[in-house]
């Protein structure tokens, strides 16, 4: 099955959570280990903050198995079918396994595209604007 995945990275795990995408150990030990790589760099922002990615998951629980990798650096604020499960060939017997190689979320995922900034390049802007700040605040405090 696929969902859509809303997540706001925790607040102070953002250089974490990049180090890890950029040294690719993200996900590392799951069996869904490449796939986390892959959602980051087809993530994007929304006008809410929230990070919105299409995940491919073979669980009988939606993330079951990704949870624990994801909660490391993000609150999930919401996990929800991309498509209707009675379509989906894996959920419905017809053809198992098939969520690899499907193309159901396609249009959903150019939608995505179309919309918000891509999460690394926000994430890494958000760094570079983290040390900036803290100097901010501690010169106020210093006056």
């Amino acid at each position: 099955m696929r969902y859509l995945v809303r997540a706001r990275v925790k607040p102070g795990r953002e250089a974490a959570l990049l180090q890890a995408i950029d040294s690719e150990i993200l996900g590392r030990g799951s069996v869904a280990e490449g796939e986390y790589l892959r959602n980051m760099q087809d993530a994007r922002v929304q006008a809410d903050e929230t990070a919105r990615w299409v995940e491919v998951c073979y669980c009988p629980t939606p993330l079951q198995e990704e949870r624990p990798y994801w909660e490391q650096y993000f609150e999930l604020t919401r996990v929800q079918d991309a498509h209707d499960r009675r379509n989906c060939r894996d959920e419905n017997g017809t053809e198992p396994w098939a969520c690899g190689d499907c193309d159901c979320t396609a249009r959903l995922e150019e939608k995505l595209k179309a919309r918000g900034t891509p999460f690394l390049e926000s994430l890494r802007d958000q760094l570079v604007k983290l040390p900036a700040e803290k100097s901010d605040t501690s010169e106020s405090h210093s006056s």
